[in-house]
């Protein structure tokens, strides 16, 4: 069972040490909603407008990181995320379509370009989808 994933959804990454924010802008024509939330699509995954920071980043993958660690002599020195998302969350739904679009459901995930995955902790509300 899959949960159809919301505007203010909670979403974490696993080189992020705290929880982020999903937001799903109020736009186009496939704008729905559940409730008062804008239901999410594969294609809100834009960096900075719908992928919150995750608070610090601790990849030696992300170029801030290793400089940061390289100048504490090699000590982790974690820096402020930015989340570097280039392509769409995966799978989504396989059945619920938004605007052409497969919807997105809580067991997708996303790609930072520092390595790390970016996924669904709570999906903002309790709607039920087939996949």
């Amino acid at each position: 069972m899959s949960y159809i994933v919301v505007s203010d959804a909670q979403i974490t990454c696993s080189f992020g040490v705290s929880p982020g924010t999903l937001t799903v802008l109020p736009s186009g024509p496939a704008l729905q909603q559940i409730g008062s939330k804008n239901v999410a699509t594969i294609m809100d995954f834009k960096p900075q407008v719908n992928i919150a920071p995750f608070g610090m980043c601790t990849t030696l993958s992300n170029p801030q990181v290793a400089s940061a660690t390289s100048a504490a002599q090699g000590v982790l020195t974690p820096q402020p995320c930015i989340p570097v998302t280039t392509s769409p969350w995966t799978p989504g739904s396989s059945t619920v379509m938004l605007g052409g679009l497969p919807v997105l459901t809580d067991p997708s995930t996303c790609l930072c370009a520092w390595g790390g995955q970016i996924s669904i902790v709570n999906p903002g509300q309790q709607t039920v989808t087939t996949s």
